[in-house]
């Protein structure tokens, strides 16, 4: 059997850069995405901050002389697909020279893992331009490795490019269960035919959409290293690394490019949230579960 390679370094994140607490709050906002769920009483936790007011046990809690929230059992699963683009730009460096590909199934795993410690079910869809993938739900770690190992092992640099609308239709076309749908791209713009598209899934599913970001030539941090862009094969100029005015431009356009994509996707009705590296990967799953919860809640 394969020794799982994802899910260890991921539950090792979880455990250094999350304390009890923080975790809690994660676990706590995945939950409150679920609505209309039917549920029954299992037994009662400490109170975390995020946890809902209403789970609270009073009667519990003055005996005890501690905050005690009431915990649930589902009375069926959810499903969380994780909707993954694994064209070659995806095989890039990111805005902070990481790994794109690692960011992925990053956030992807820690998704995941959430909805596996709550027994829900994940699957998976995956592709780009040359075609499009899916593995069916089902729960437990085993499974969630597998598909980490799978979203790895599709993004590679000599693969085909990555279409976005092409694996969005391929999910309006195939899923037909209700889901917690988690798409990561690294799209910087949403086009006519993707923002159709996205309006669809919203009307059936939970959309929540994480982006990971391009390398920027222009920094110093990488102005004495090769860089070959992935999706023309073409050398970036070495001139382009030391011109202080194409910087200023080129984090000007950057910044405009994200305020309108968010824009278009508030608009849409779904929730974003960008990943910039591992160090603040966790604190951005956790702001876009928060944030889903609230845009629920108006």
């Amino acid at each position: 059997m394969t020794v799982p390679a994802h899910l260890p370094r991921i539950k090792a994140r979880l455990s250094i850069h999350a304390h009890r607490k923080v975790r809690g709050l994660l676990e706590g906002e995945y939950a409150a995405l679920h609505v209309g769920r039917g549920i029954d009483f299992n037994d009662l936790r400490e109170y975390v901050r995020g946890d809902d007011v209403k789970d609270i046990d009073w009667k519990a809690s003055a005996r005890s002389r501690q905050l005690l929230v009431k915990r649930y059992v589902a009375e069926r699963k959810h499903t969380v697909l994780l909707c993954v683009s694994t064209g070659r730009s995806m095989a890039a460096m990111n805005d902070a020279a990481v790994s794109k590909r690692e960011l992925a199934v990053l956030v992807a795993g820690v998704m995941g893992l959430l909805a596996v410690q709550h027994g829900d079910l994940v699957s998976l869809v995956h592709g780009d331009e040359a075609g499009q993938h899916a593995e069916p739900p089902k729960g437990g770690e085993l499974h969630l490795e597998r598909l980490l190992g799978t979203v790895h092992g599709a993004i590679r640099p000599d693969g085909a490019h990555t279409d976005l609308a092409a694996l969005l239709r391929y999910v309006v076309r195939t899923v037909r269960r209700r889901t917690i749908l988690v798409v990561v791209c690294d799209e910087t713009t949403v086009p006519d035919g993707t923002a159709d598209l996205l309006r669809r899934l919203t009307v059936q599913h939970e959309v929540l959409l994480l982006t990971i970001g391009d390398l920027d030539p222009t920094l110093p941090t990488v102005a004495d290293r090769r860089l070959v862009d992935v999706d023309s094969a073409a050398e970036v100029p070495g001139w382009l690394r030391h011109d202080r005015r194409l910087r200023r431009e080129l984090a000007t356009l950057v910044r405009e490019e994200e305020q309108q994509l968010r824009r278009r996707l508030e608009q849409l009705g779904v929730v974003h949230e960008r990943v910039h590296d591992t160090e603040t990967a966790l604190t951005a799953v956790f702001r876009l579960l928060e944030r889903q919860r609230h845009a629920r809640r108006r």
